[in-house]
């Protein structure tokens, strides 16, 4: 299928089904005449410009089959017609999604049937839509590296889905803060410092600040190990002690961290995992824009991240129209999420279907300096959309939200409660204002690494744990 000029998941070149490839040979005139005829169809419909959507596939099922084969090349169509609902719908081939909109990251684009008849306008929702999708930061398995701590791990092919998922959701959390949400790719060199600088951050050896080496160091008390599949609550908790550890060692050296907002890991007991909605505290939100600022009483930019449990087995379909609508929030950073045990990163929604950024594709490890403003960044992005039914999404999932000062803030968590209000008593989570100052939380610089020593509510939790406290519900 074609995609947007980029890296992306395009056909081989051997692919019976790819333009300008010749049927297979048959002895049979009429055969090899029928052949071609199938050529020709496919050649004009996978050659359309908007033909982006892949649905994720297992590329074992496609080696059972012999790649020069008259039924290779048949069975191969049949299922991407079964697999790529997504592109017919783009392509109009379903009157009741043609007008359907795309939400990407709180930002609609209106793929109207108009809009798509007319391919000349780059202005179209359309375009749009693939321009800012190909500019997200795009991270994925990777092989090469330098071994992980003391394994013997270069690669995490097969595990590390998860963590390769939050990269991305805190990577564009970065980009928000440090370039905007109506950033772009730019399509010629220089790049931005800001951009290289937050690449960097993420390269795979324990010099960046951000890479699969440190999460798994952060996150050993929460299971995190080289080799071994995580869940999102535990993938949260990482991320926070990595951020803390992170600004503590840079403080001590020269004054500054460089992860430039505060974090709030929300959850609604002192585990995160007994259930019940997790509680966004506005104090405790406040206290560590306090904490981030070295106690000056003005807001600072923060990231939540709110992990969830919206099932047992599956995801409770009552829960789909409230993810669905954590999408539109123009504070939205995406979701943990996907099939189980197949994380990846959820950016957008369509109707019924989630789209998203894979993980799994196995790329080469690469190394771009902080000042190579020249450095090959096409392995960060990505131009192929996959999608996923909502309702197949794993229930163990977290949610991320940037909010850039405290008007933005406010507004979150006004459209959070009014969320709550169409939840019909069970909300994805809750926002509430202050606990009463004779109850206690933890403290999150005095803490241990399980987050369990208590201290009075002055000293607000770094990660807005509370216990049975009582609330004042907004």
């Amino acid at each position: 299928m074609t995609s947007l000029p980029g890296r992306g998941v395009s056909p081989s070149s051997s692919d019976p089904l790819c333009e300008g490839n010749a049927a297979p040979s048959s002895s049979s005139s009429s055969g090899q005449d029928l052949k071609q005829s199938k050529n020709s169809i496919l050649s004009c419909v996978f050659s359309s410009p908007f033909s982006i959507f892949e649905a994720h596939q297992d590329s074992s099922a496609n080696r059972s089959l012999k790649p020069h084969s008259g039924s290779y090349a048949w069975s191969r169509f049949l299922r991407r017609i079964a697999c790529i609902g997504s592109m017919w719908r783009f392509l109009g081939a379903s009157k009741a999604l043609t007008s359907s909109d795309v939400w990407f990251l709180g930002k609609c684009y209106k793929l109207s049937s108009e809009e798509l008849s007319n391919s000349s306008d780059c202005e179209s929702g359309n375009a749009a839509f693939l321009e800012d999708f190909s500019s997200r930061i795009w991270i994925t398995y990777r092989k090469g590296f330098d071994a992980i701590s003391d394994s013997k791990y270069t690669s995490d092919v097969n595990w590390g889905c998860m963590v390769r998922s939050s990269q991305m959701l805190v990577a564009q959390a970065l980009i928000f803060h440090h370039l905007g949400r109506s950033w772009r790719k730019p399509s010629q060199k220089p790049y931005s410092p800001e951009y290289i600088g937050i690449l960097h951050m993420f390269g795979d050896s324990e010099a960046c600040a951000f890479s699969i080496h440190n999460l798994l160091q952060a996150g050993k008390s929460y299971g995190l190990a080289a080799g071994s599949w995580v869940g999102p609550y535990a993938m949260c908790r990482a991320w926070q002690t990595l951020v803390r550890t992170n600004r503590e060692h840079h403080e001590a050296v020269d004054g500054n961290g460089n992860f430039p907002m505060a974090l709030y890991v929300v959850s609604g007991d002192e585990d995160g995992e007994r259930g019940g909605a997790p509680v966004v505290c506005i104090d405790v939100a406040a206290q560590l824009c306090c904490d981030f600022n070295k106690n000056q009483s003005t807001w600072s930019p923060i990231l939540l991240l709110v992990p969830l449990v919206l099932g047992l087995d599956k995801l409770n379909p009552r829960y789909i129209p409230l993810l669905k609508e954590t999408l539109t929030f123009p504070q939205s950073l995406g979701i943990l999420g996907g099939k189980p045990g197949t994380s990846t990163y959820i950016a957008g929604v369509q109707d019924d279907r989630a789209l998203y950024l894979d993980p799994h594709e196995v790329q080469l490890a690469v190394d771009i300096a902080a000042d190579n403003l020249e450095a090959d960044t096409s392995s960060y992005h990505c131009s192929t959309v996959r999608d996923l039914a909502l309702d197949l999404i794993d229930p163990s999932l977290a949610i991320g939200f940037y909010c850039r000062d405290k008007d933005d803030f406010d507004d979150f968590c006004s459209r959070a409660s009014e969320l709550v209000d169409k939840a019909n008593g069970a909300p994805l989570f809750t926002v509430v204002q202050s606990v009463q100052p004779s109850k206690q939380m933890y403290n999150e610089e005095s803490s241990s690494g399980d987050g369990m020593d208590s201290i009075n509510v002055e000293g607000l939790d770094g990660s807005g744990e509370t216990g049975e406290e009582e609330w004042e519900i907004l």
